[in-house]
């Protein structure tokens, strides 16, 4: 939702509409600028958009604009309303907040592979640091099964070649090899496991209590990028968050669900980091607590989940409403077309975003390379003279295993040794 010439965007082909329609004069068609054009939000590149607003100068008259506009639009593109507003009316400086959803298949928040970096981590961090970490008994049994199934198919030997399988260079990969066939059936059967997969009451319970943790005004700096802890603009007040229960949909029978974040406004990659943080942690099965201490000022690689996902729901006038309909004009509002609305994300948003998820596994491709993403970068840390024990970031993800934050777990080891000299001091008075 920008414009980019030459580049298709959605601003481009709407201004390109207004003056096919006559909405905009000839004279004013060759510059955004002169119409004073504006949008209450910018979506990036793969970001869907149910409701959006824009304002402009427009020639409006025709009581059939709206329908002759919308005949020169593609049908992905529609527009639900026209209405005047006050001169002094800028639709980005007068939203007052924006509600956006993500969709997110379930398996999403299966634990990570046996086998992968992540999960030895995981696991070598328990032993380090045990009762830290939740015992995610759904995971195990998910992957227990799921193993169960491929010894049926497969030898010990077989798997062991499959898991150590390295694709060779693109001119000389031969689709008919033998083993690649084998790798293929192995990560089919894996998808088909995904698909089935169901969770359950108590995963979802801790999702929806980890997202909760983002309610109310933080420092946000570790979900954007670019942003500094001491910058004021860093902080952001998200204001509802509501997770779905869960709903099965599509030929392949995947399990979705629906979160929706109503906040003032965001930065920069921060509802797809917050989604993937949120997500992480369940997986995980981190401490809840883990999204409040990631406000703090040590940095944090979040990863963005994919934002095949994310959609802007609409942008929200509900404090400048109040001064349009003083000023006499009609309050914006999105909830009139909320039919036409979702009957058009069903089919030209929703629907796509199920069979992408299906065409290409774009949440099993992400999580996947999280799983393994030192493997596949070598990014680990190591001890030195300076720096060793938990003072090392032993990967870029210790944040999510038992050890934690590496700044929050200095101040967890110092906290006893600080209480025991508390507790010591109390004695020696007594005595």
């Amino acid at each position: 939702m920008q414009y980019n010439p030459p580049n298709p965007t959605i601003e481009a082909e709407l201004f390109r509409a207004f003056v096919e329609a006559g909405a905009i004069s000839k004279a004013n068609s060759n510059d955004l600028k002169k119409n004073g054009f504006m949008r209450a939000a910018r979506t990036d590149k793969g970001v869907h958009a149910g409701g959006n607003l824009i304002s402009l100068k427009l020639i409006i008259e025709d009581p059939q604009i709206k329908e002759k506009i919308n005949e020169k639009l593609p049908e992905g593109i529609r527009i639900w309303d026209i209405e005047r507003v006050n001169k002094a009316f800028d639709c980005r400086k007068m939203c007052g907040s924006r509600w956006y959803e993500y969709l997110l298949p379930t398996y999403s928040l299966i634990g990570p592979k046996p086998g992968s970096i992540l999960y030895n981590n995981i696991e070598d961090s328990k032993v380090e640091c045990p009762g830290v970490l939740d015992e995610d008994v759904e995971s195990k049994e998910f992957w227990e099964a799921f193993n169960k199934e491929a010894h049926e198919i497969f030898t010990d030997e077989e798997i062991d070649s499959i898991k150590s399988y390295v694709p060779p260079p693109r001119e000389e990969f031969d689709g008919t090899d033998d083993l690649y066939l084998k790798v293929r059936k192995f990560k089919q059967l894996e998808n088909i496991h995904r698909r089935k997969f169901r969770i359950s009451q108590d995963k979802l319970k801790k999702f929806d209590a980890t997202m909760k943790q983002y309610l109310g005004a933080h420092n946000f700096h570790n979900f954007t990028l670019g942003k500094d802890f001491k910058e004021s603009s860093a902080i952001r007040f998200m204001k509802e968050i509501k997770v779905s229960e869960p709903f099965v949909i599509g030929d392949a029978k995947t399990e979705w669900i629906s979160i929706k974040i109503h906040g003032q406004s965001f930065m920069l990659h921060q509802i797809r980091k917050m989604i993937s943080m949120a997500t992480l942690i369940t997986r995980c099965g981190c401490p809840i607590e883990r999204i409040s201490q990631a406000y703090g000022q040590q940095k944090l690689n979040i990863p963005k989940a994919p934002a095949l996902g994310l959609l802007l729901e609409a942008p929200v006038f509900e404090g400048y409403n109040t001064r349009l309909e003083k000023f006499g004009y009609k309050p914006i509002e999105f909830s009139k077309h909320q039919a036409e609305i979702d009957a058009f994300k069903m089919k030209h948003i929703y629907d796509k975003i199920y069979k992408e998820e299906v065409d290409e596994n774009v949440f099993n491709a992400f999580f996947s390379y999280i799983d393994n993403f030192d493997k596949v970068t070598g990014a680990h840390g190591s001890e030195t003279a300076e720096k060793s024990g938990n003072d090392v970031q032993r990967s870029v993800f210790e944040f999510l295993t038992a050890r934690g934050i590496p700044e929050m777990v200095s101040e967890q080891v110092k906290q006893p040794k600080e209480k025991k000299n508390a507790e010591n001091k109390q004695t020696e008075s007594q005595e």
